[in-house]
């Protein structure tokens, strides 16, 4: 079996097809993952635009960056819950998508920012308020990050308004 009649079985199966179709439940399930989305990107944003000095200067890199934790957990939790609903509610329709294939792509290249810069700028900002500014790779990092989840949520856009080519095989 390839991977594509895979996805058509998943998305086949009861449980996919229940949020599906749902009048109610997949509205919800969408709405509910772009506010997890604002939430989460809008805190990931004021912790890089700190880092970069150009906003919530008065206050320490790290402040900034531990306050707004929990709300980014609360973000992540409700995009990713949410998302993975959505794309097992139609796997079988956005596997073919070039532009869900890259969402996937980027949110892979988050998850690696995220590892590489972990230590050595987001658990270090303690130390960088001591000097009053971000050292250059926290600054790097900063940049990256905000281009990263830009893209991402480009990415996520562009996807429902991809056509396959030929869709009715006329």
């Amino acid at each position: 079996m390839d991977l594509q009649a895979f996805f058509e079985t998943l998305q086949e199966g009861a449980f996919a097809s229940s949020i599906r179709e749902s009048t109610i439940l997949y509205p919800i399930l969408l709405s509910t993952h772009l506010m997890g989305m604002g939430l989460f990107g809008g805190m990931i944003a004021m912790t890089d635009l700190r880092i970069l000095g150009v906003a919530m200067t008065k206050y320490p890199m790290a402040d900034v960056h531990n306050q707004l934790r929990p709300y980014k957990h609360l973000g992540l939790t409700l995009v990713a819950v949410c998302g993975l609903l959505l794309a097992y509610s139609k796997i079988a329709l956005y596997w073919p998508n070039p532009y869900f294939k890259l969402k996937l792509t980027l949110l892979l290249a988050v998850a690696i920012h995220a590892l590489v810069f972990r230590s050595s700028v987001y658990k270090r900002l303690s130390e960088m308020d001591k000097f009053g500014s971000a050292t250059s790779s926290a600054k790097v990092a900063a940049v990256i990050s905000l281009v990263l989840w830009v893209a991402l949520v480009a990415a996520g856009r562009w996807i429902g308004y991809w056509e396959p080519e030929n869709p009715f095989g006329v």
